[in-house]
C-alpha cells in the first residue's frame, strides 16, 4: 500500500513538471507576438515587390506589342483614332454607328496582346443581342455601356499594386500613352470635326506642331523614326493609378479649370489641395467637388477612351502629383504619372526598357507654363524642355542630351 502511494505521488510528480504554467505560456505567446511583428513588413514587402515585378513585366509585355505593331503597320497606333459618322446620333450608338473618332492607342494594340477574339467583336459589326443596339464595326463611343468589348478587364493592362476593380469604371487601365511636356490642343489634337461645315478641318496644324512632342499625339501618324532623341532616352508609356472613389488627386481630376490659364501655370490647382490630407482633393460636400465630374469620369477608368484623364499622361510634374484640366473630362492639363508602389512609377522608354522613375526626379521650373506656339524662351517651339529632366524623357525630338542616370 505504501509502495503504491509513492508511485502514485512519482507519476503525479513527473505530471506536473511536464506542464507549462501560465507565466511561462504567456511568454511564449508573447515571442509568437514579437516575431510575427518582425516578419510581417518582411511579408508585405515581399508580395509587393513581386507585385511591382508583375507590373514591370505587363509593361514590357505592352512595349512589346508596340514594337510588333509597328513592324506590321510600320507606324505607331494611333492615340484618338477611329471612326466618326455625322449621321450617327451623338452617343454614337446607332447604326451604323461611330467612336467618335476617340479610341486610344490600346484599341489597336488587341490582337499584339493576346486578345484576338476581343479585337475581333471590336473590328466587326456587333449585333443586337438583349440590349436594342446594334454597333458598327469599331465599335461605338467608349463611354457606351450596352457594349462589350469597352467593359473588358484585360489582366496586361493592370498592376497588380491597384486594386481598383469594378463599377463605376468602365474597363481600367494602370498604363497610359506619353504625350511629351506640352498642353495646348492636345486634347484632341490638330484634327477636329467643325459642327458648323459639318467637315473635318486641320485648323491647329501649326499650334499641335509645337506642343505635341510626345511619342504619341492626339489623331496624329508618327513612326520610331520620328523619335530623333533615341528610343532609349524617351518615354512611350506611363503607369497611373486608377481612381478608388476617395478623391485622391493623382487619380481623379480636378476638371473645369480655365482653359487659357491651364498652359501657363503648372501649379494652377495647388490650393484645391486639403491641407490637412496633401494627398487628397480637400471636400466641398460628401460627393467631393463638382469640378471632379461624374463618378465615371475617373484616372484609368476607360481603357479604349483617348482622351486624356483616361489614357495619356505628360511630363510636366514629377510622378504623383495632382491631376488639374480645363475642359471637363475630355479637356487637357497636368496629367503625371502615378502609381500605388512606394516612391514613384513605372515609365516604359521607346527601345522597350521598363524604368521605375521616382517621385524626386529633377522637374526643372514647375512655374513655367509648356511651349506653345509664339512662345518664346524655355516656351518656345522645339526649345529644351522647361521641366528638367523628366520634361526631356517625355519629349521625341528636342535635341536634349540625357546625361544623368534614371
Amino acid at each position: 500500500m505504501v509502495r503504491n502511494t509513492m508511485i502514485r505521488s512519482e507519476m503525479i510528480r513527473s505530471e506536473t513538471k511536464a506542464a507549462f504554467t501560465i507565466v511561462e505560456l504567456l511568454v511564449v505567446i508573447g515571442i509568437i507576438g514579437i516575431l510575427v511583428g518582425l516578419l510581417l513588413p518582411s511579408v508585405r514587402s515581399s508580395r509587393e515587390a513581386a507585385r511591382r515585378m508583375s507590373c514591370s513585366n505587363n509593361a514590357k509585355q505592352i512595349g512589346l506589342a508596340i514594337h510588333n505593331y509597328h513592324s506590321s503597320y510600320d507606324q505607331l497606333p494611333m492615340q484618338m483614332g477611329g471612326t466618326f459618322d455625322p449621321a450617327s446620333n451623338s452617343g454614337g450608338t446607332s447604326a451604323p454607328g461611330n467612336n467618335r473618332y476617340r479610341l486610344s492607342f490600346l484599341v489597336a494594340l488587341t490582337p499584339f496582346l493576346e486578345h484576338s477574339r476581343l479585337w475581333e467583336e471590336i473590328s466587326n459589326p456587333l449585333p443586337s443581342e438583349d440590349n436594342g443596339m446594334d454597333f458598327a464595326a469599331g465599335g461605338p463611343a467608349p463611354w457606351t455601356r450596352q457594349y462589350d468589348p469597352w467593359q473588358t478587364e484585360m489582366p496586361m493592362l493592370r498592376c497588380p499594386s491597384d486594386p481598383g476593380v469594378g463599377l463605376p469604371s468602365h474597363g481600367r487601365s494602370n498604363f497610359v500613352a506619353c504625350i511629351g511636356d506640352a498642353t495646348h490642343w492636345l486634347n484632341v489634337g490638330a484634327t477636329r470635326w467643325n459642327t458648323e461645315t459639318q467637315s473635318w478641318t486641320d485648323d491647329r496644324i501649326e499650334q499641335v506642331a509645337a506642343s505635341g512632342r510626345g511619342v504619341f499625339v492626339p489623331r496624329q501618324v508618327l513612326r520610331f523614326k520620328d523619335i530623333l532623341d533615341g528610343l532609349a532616352n524617351t518615354i512611350m508609356v506611363g503607369e497611373v493609378a486608377t481612381d478608388l472613389g476617395d478623391f485622391d488627386r493623382r487619380a481623379t481630376g480636378s476638371l473645369t479649370n480655365a482653359w487659357n490659364e491651364i498652359h501657363e501655370n503648372p501649379n494652377l490647382c495647388a490650393d484645391q489641395i486639403d491641407e490637412q490630407r496633401p494627398n487628397f482633393w480637400a471636400y466641398q460636400s460628401e460627393q467631393g467637388p463638382a469640378s471632379m465630374g461624374r463618378v465615371d469620369q475617373r484616372r484609368g477608368f476607360r481603357w479604349a477612351d483617348g482622351a486624356a484623364i483616361y489614357t495619356s499622361f505628360n511630363t510636366i510634374r514629377p510622378p504623383n502629383t495632382e491631376l488639374c484640366l480645363a475642359g471637363g473630362d475630355s479637356g487637357i492639363g497636368m496629367l503625371s504619372s502615378s502609381s500605388r508602389h512606394q516612391g514613384g512609377c513605372h515609365v516604359l522608354m521607346a527601345d522597350g526598357a521598363v524604368k521605375f522613375m521616382t517621385d524626386s526626379i529633377e522637374a526643372g521650373n514647375s512655374e513655367s507654363g509648356s511651349v506653345i506656339r509664339n512662345g518664346t524662351g524655355s516656351r518656345a517651339p522645339n526649345s529644351e524642355s522647361p521641366y528638367g529632366l523628366w520634361g526631356a524623357l517625355g519629349t521625341r525630338a528636342a535635341r536634349e542630351t540625357i546625361n544623368e542616370d534614371f
